[in-house]
């Protein structure tokens, strides 16, 4: 099956303007506006989105098949998250180099068996990047101590065996989107079909 199996058949919008409304450390919001050109119609309308830097996860699996997990408090719904590590790809690197920072910084793990699960969109209704995902296998410790460079970010590391970790996605212990999305094209890599 081909990436461009399906034939998209909606108009496209054009950018007639657009202005940055706010700036923060991690985000832009922009404000678009923008028109439609169809055969029938002519519309334009302003629309607000976020400006984010693409970000990386990674489904790490250690020798003994079990997988690396990151428990942190998330800000936005104020709750801890069980999550697989992730990130943003920093200026100057690759999605790539990115993730293999992440997992380190926030683990002490690393691996030297990396493949591509795909990108996904963040969220493309008001975001504007990729979440790039990958399958680390055969991660290995090697430093107890977690580097993460953010003084707001405590991490506690978990490993879980494979039937736990997806039980935890299935029961919604782990419902991160995102981290969802790389667990299904991880499964779908596989060959597995339902859990």
């Amino acid at each position: 099956m081909s990436k461009k199996s399906f034939q998209f058949t909606i108009e496209p919008w054009s950018v007639v303007h657009e202005n940055k409304e706010y700036h923060t450390p991690i985000f832009n919001l922009l404000q678009r506006k923008m028109q439609l050109e169809a055969i029938d119609e002519k519309d334009e309308g302003d629309f607000y989105v976020l400006e984010a830097p693409d970000w990386v996860n990674v489904i790490p699996i250690t020798p003994n098949k079990e997988i690396v997990l990151v428990e942190q408090y998330r800000y936005g719904i104020e709750q801890p998250t069980l999550e697989i590590p992730g990130g943003m790809v920093d200026p100057g690197e690759q999605p790539l180099q990115s993730i293999k920072r992440e997992l380190s910084e926030e683990t002490g793990y690393n691996s030297s068996n990396w493949s591509s699960l795909g990108k996904v969109s963040s969220n493309p209704a008001i975001m504007t990047n990729y979440t790039h995902l990958y399958l680390a296998e055969g991660c290995k410790l090697v430093r107890s101590e977690k580097t993460t460079g953010d003084k707001h970010e405590r991490i506690n590391v978990h490993l879980l065996p494979m039937d736990k970790f997806l039980n935890y996605v299935a029961d919604g212990t782990i419902h991160h989107s995102i981290m969802v999305a790389a667990i299904a094209r991880f499964l779908l890599r596989d060959g597995r079909r339902e859990m």
